[in-house]
């Protein structure tokens, strides 16, 4: 397990050669020689060098120029030491462990600590399930899988970062744990990527090479270039069973995805049907809702579209009338969209507007071949009140005019060819781009005398996501999916508890969706993806319309897994006739092949061992913007074709914004690289990452300028782990994260917080160092011990609580607060003394090593999951126990486990007075602007007896001295209720039985003291005076209850003893000053 390898016969000499892992042990270690040796060499000269100047007399400022050069050189020395060491790190032959036994660099580095570890990890086998184990728990995933075109972002990030921790964590917690990772073809953004790269690079198009030539091209691209993105996931330190990576486009997959195919269709779920699509001009293929990104458009906007060379007008509606078939009147209509006038089939008007009461029924003359169109009456489509309360109906290129044209059966006229021209149904204007029409038709319009003005009107425009081009909804014939019952089903599953929705405010946008949910167009007008199963039947002397035009034959369509399944299929539906297929040229919607992907990467349809023994899977992560389009297709097709929900809960996790709350966007500089927080860059590079976009000169430097706000140093370099954490930390089920960078680098710097704390153990535990076979009851510890362990057992449920819960910021901040709070500022603290005693009692340094030890394991499992980077490289060079030395990595270690026996409430509270003890003394200690080495004794003056519980935990010697180690201060005494405060003291309030004073004396301006002292004094007598009024009012003690005389009685005493102790002490610095 530990990854070395047996040494190799070398083939010229026959000899063995040295063990490569112990030879990159050996280079290791003579890097680190070398480096200590340059550092010794660089500090030697820098001294001769200060000494030198000194003795130049040059005065002051060359002996500054001097300590300046001496510092830089040691800086330089120590980076290059460091270089040294990292270049020995990454020389480890990939696949085996790195040398954890060299001395631990004085500083975190995530390239230190990221190098080899991650190649160690996969080749270990360490991300694999044990497919023979029957009996264990499992935890099963799939990734949502990136685009094999795309890289990583911000989002991708956030994704890998909560699904790793989550697999992580259940490996460590025994699940028996499969991660499947994959790619989506991404069927129109790697068909545009390669298309441009063949435009840019060889001057063609696909239609040049032809179909079966370019998809090759498309192969050849994804092998090259594609699958990037999955190295950038390996760097976040995600732990996927690589060997099980499945693509889309797999032989397996797109069996899967034929089969699927071939079943909705004979089960009567997938049929031809000829409706409105978003057309995208640019890409010529319908496009699915996801991808239509809609903007709001300001009135008389002009906007650049593609394929244009001049902005269009977009925001302005268009009057112009219809004249009366029988020559008694026009009609007046509107629209933003005047070159659709071309295919208008009717003009509606609502039933009960008077104005048209005499033109129900009748007809209107159309100016384009002098067509009759009915004038209809529509309550649903027509609002009297807007406009000229008359409207122009084009069933073929607007939804609601379609569904006015089912319900009136209109005819639909298409104006438009593939590539967005005006087709042979605009008369004159065939061939006209159609935002070129849009000018030419009014024109003709003026000419005709049936223009009528026009006006400003804001208005919403759909966008294609990826070409920007204007949407044009489009009739055409297209393969469709029945998705009513499929969903009615999914909505069942929900609500019985088949399906679990988290965060649980998504289930009623989930029910809300579903229960009016549409059918799916699966056609796309594309060459790369999978072509569909279908055949058009072409019967000799039959028909000769052409499948995908209007006047397309739908019934003459079959449905096979192969030609000869298709053929045979004819056969049935045509006997005795003479026919020849055409395949459809179009291949289906990616979201079809993405809805299989939780049982297709099992092997379905067969029903192979991983299918059994790992499908339905546990878990679904995943962003929520695609909870219908991605998440709710997985749940209806599983549920349709495997009869069981394929994974039982979701969880959807946020949106990454920026830290401002918005979103990030390259226009506004605040678009966040994930690899740029892993590795750092600088300003000046930030800003090169503009360049060759399409931002205009405006957009340009208004990027620049967020940029240079955002991050004036550019990004420091934070590796993976910062950034894992602090999305992590972020993640608390909201919608959106509002990703602050100097977040992720205040947990960079966390992270050598934790690299001390090892680096202290290593020296105070000792190279000889096992932790005992039998641990020690926690009630036989020190009080110190007892308080840390009661801590750390709190923490670990906490966390393994949210864990369950999916409430990833409340265990990232369990976990940030024990090791940060607890464990750094506190323990650490208070072991220092004890192990820097040379004599005194060795039991109690024994229990302060294992306590330490107990806590850095611990802490570091508790960990992994969130930060795997360095808690492996920490827990490596821990000591280990008897029962881990089977144990290779921290990674299949077991996560830790709340104990019972750890909980100890008694130290907990006895502790908490401690550092609330504390916490007053450094205020004060602030206050009065004290240097460390200047520790004032402190008194703890108390107005409880000194039998009760509070005052003598507090006054116990181990409390004291913690409070004197923490403060700091040189003395500690407790004064309990009847003993005199020292005089001349500082005085802070901790509560009302708590009161430090802290001996201040000469080292303050007493006069200051008595003027500060004076202000708290008459805050409190304000207090007592308010106080004593409310309890002498008339009616108090009938009309108070008792419950509330008691705690005013209580704190009015409180108030008073205050008051007496603070006039001591202005006494006392009164005193004080006139001695002077």
């Amino acid at each position: 397990m530990s990854g070395t390898a047996p040494p190799q016969q070398s083939a010229a000499n026959g000899k063995a050669e040295e063990d490569p892992e112990k030879k990159a042990k050996k280079a290791a270690k003579q890097a680190e020689k070398d480096a200590k040796k340059a550092k010794a060499a660089a500090k030697a000269d820098a001294a001769a060098k200060a000494k030198a100047a000194a003795a130049s007399g040059d005065g002051g400022a060359s002996k500054k120029a001097a300590a300046k050069k001496a510092s830089e050189e040691k800086r330089a020395a120590e980076a290059e030491q460091m270089a040294q060491i990292i270049d020995a790190a990454k020389a480890t032959k990939p696949g085996h462990k790195k040398d954890y036994t060299g001395e631990m660099p004085k500083a975190y580095d995530p390239k230190f600590v990221e190098a080899a570890v991650y190649a160690w990890w996969e080749g270990s086998g360490f991300f694999k399930p044990d497919a023979s184990d029957k009996d264990t728990e499992k935890f099963t995933m799939v990734i949502p899988p990136p685009n094999v075109t795309g890289q990583l972002h911000v989002g991708h990030a956030l994704m890998v970062a909560l699904e790793d921790l989550l697999v992580r964590w259940h490996r460590m917690s025994g699940r028996n744990v499969l991660w499947v990772p994959g790619m989506d073809h991404a069927g129109i953004a790697t068909q545009v990527a390669v298309e441009k790269r063949l435009q840019r690079e060889r001057g063609v198009s696909r239609y040049d090479l032809g179909r079966e030539a370019f998809i090759k091209e498309v192969f050849k691209w994804v092998e090259s270039y594609g699958g990037r993105i999955q190295g950038q996931i390996r760097r976040m330190g995600a732990s996927p069973d690589w060997d099980r990576e499945a693509f889309t486009m797999d032989s397996q997959l797109s069996r899967a995805v034929v089969e699927a195919f071939v079943r909705l269709h004979a089960d009567g779920l997938v049929y031809r049907h000829n409706r409105l699509v978003n057309w995208d001009c640019t890409l010529k293929t319908a496009i699915s809702d996801i991808e239509v990104d809609y903007i709001d458009v300001p009135e008389n906007t002009q906007l650049r579209v593609p394929g244009y060379d001049s902005p269009v007008q977009f925001g302005v509606l268009i009057s112009f009338a219809y004249k009366l078939e029988d020559g008694e009147g026009e009609i007046v209509v509107a629209t933003t969209r005047i070159e659709t006038m071309l295919g208008d089939t009717a003009v509606a008007v609502h039933p009960d507007d008077p104005r048209y009461k005499h033109l129900h029924n009748k007809h209107v003359i159309h100016p384009i071949g002098d067509r009759r169109i009915p004038i209809i009456t529509d309550a649903q489509l027509v609002d009297m009140s807007f406009g000229t309360g008359a409207v122009k109906i084009t069933p073929a290129h607007d939804p609601n005019d379609y569904a006015t044209g089912q319900r009136h059966n209109l005819e639909s006229i298409n104006i438009l060819t593939d590539e967005g021209m005006i087709n042979e149904a605009g008369g004159q204007f065939a061939g006209q781009p159609r935002f070129k029409a849009r000018e030419t038709v009014v024109a003709w319009l003026q000419d005709l005398g049936l223009y009528r003005g026009q006006a400003g009107n804001a208005m919403r425009l759909g966008l294609c996501s990826r070409s920007k081009d204007v949407i044009e909804p489009v009739l055409k014939p297209q393969w469709y999916v029945n998705c009513q019952g499929m969903a009615a089903e999914a909505c069942t599953a929900a609500r019985d508890g088949r399906l679990t929705i988290l965060p649980s405010e998504y289930q009623a946008t989930w029910f809300r969706w579903m229960e009016n949910i549409r059918d799916w167009c699966i056609s796309r007008q594309l060459w790369f993806g999978h072509r569909i199963p279908a055949w058009y039947v072409r019967i000799q002397g039959g028909s000769n319309a052409a499948p995908g035009g209007p006047s397309e034959d739908m019934s003459a369509w079959v449905v096979g897994r192969n030609e000869q399944e298709a053929a045979e299929s004819a056969r049935q539906k045509f006997p005795g006739k003479e026919f020849s297929l055409e395949q459809d040229e179009d291949v289906l919607d990616t979201w079809f092949s993405s809805g299989l992907f939780p049982f297709s990467v099992f092997g379905w349809p067969e029903n192979t061992g991983d299918l059994q023994a790992f499908y339905p899977t546990s878990l679904l992560e995943t962003g929520h913007d695609i909870l219908f389009f991605w998440v709710a297709r997985m749940v209806m097709m599983g549920m349709q074709l495997t009869k069981q929900v394929p994974f039982s809960h979701v969880y959807l996790h946020s949106m990454v914004r920026d830290a401002h709350g918005r979103k990030m966007s390259k226009s506004l500089g605040n678009v966040i690289d994930p690899l740029h927080v892993l590795e750092g860059i600088s300003l000046k590079d930030l800003h090169a990452t503009l360049e060759g976009g399409n931002l205009d000169p405006k957009e340009f430097a208004k990027a620049k300028e967020g940029q240079k706000k955002d991050f004036p140093e550019g990004i420091e370099e934070c590796g993976a782990d910062a950034l894992r954490f602090a999305l992590a930390a972020y993640t608390n089920q909201a919608n959106n994260v509002n990703l602050d960078i100097k977040r992720v680098v205040a947990y960079r710097h966390w992270c050598n917080k934790l690299w001390n704390a090892v680096r202290f153990a290593s020296k105070n535990l000792g190279d000889d160092y096992t932790p005992p076979a039998k641990l020690t009851q926690p009630s036989q510890l020190p009080w110190a011990c007892r308080w840390i362990l009661s801590r750390l057992n709190a923490a670990t449920q906490t966390t393994v609580h949210a864990m369950h819960g999916y409430m990833f910021s409340d265990a990232s901040t369990a976990i940030f607060e024990w090791w940060q709070y607890r464990l750094c500022d506190v323990f650490i603290e208070l072991v220092k003394p004890v192990m820097s005693q040379q004599e005194g009692d060795s039991a109690e340094r024994d229990a302060f090593r294992e306590t330490l030890w107990l806590c850095l394991d611990n802490g570091l499992r508790l960990l992994h999951p969130f930060m795997p980077f360095v808690t492996e490289e920490l827990w490596q060079r821990l000591p280990r126990a008897q029962w881990q030395s089977h144990i290779p990595s921290i990674m299949v270690a077991p996560y830790p486990q709340a104990d019972s026996s750890w909980a100890d409430s008694a130290a907990d509270s006895s502790m908490e007075d401690a550092l609330a003890v504390m916490k007053a003394v450094r205020s004060l200690r602030i206050s009065y602007g004290l240097l460390h080495r200047q520790q004032p004794p402190v008194s703890i003056k108390l107005s409880i007896p000194a039998s009760s519980p509070r005052a003598q935990a507090l006054s116990r010697p181990d409390a004291t001295a913690a409070i004197g180690t923490l403060a700091p201060a040189s003395r500690v005494e407790v004064l309990t209720e009847g003993q005199e405060q020292p005089q001349a003291c500082g005085v802070e309030i901790v509560d009302s039985e708590v009161m430090v004073c802290l001996e201040v004396g000469d080292l303050v301006d007493a006069s200051k003291e008595i003027e500060k002292l004076g202000a708290q004094q008459g805050a409190r007598r304000a207090a007592l005076t308010e106080l004593d009024k409310q309890m002498g009012a008339s009616g108090y003690l009938k009309a108070t209850p008792a419950s509330v005389q008691e705690h005013n009685t209580e704190r009015r005493a409180s108030l008073q003893s205050e008051t007496d102790s603070l006039e001591q002490q202005i006494q006392a610095f009164k005193r004080l000053l006139s001695s002077r």
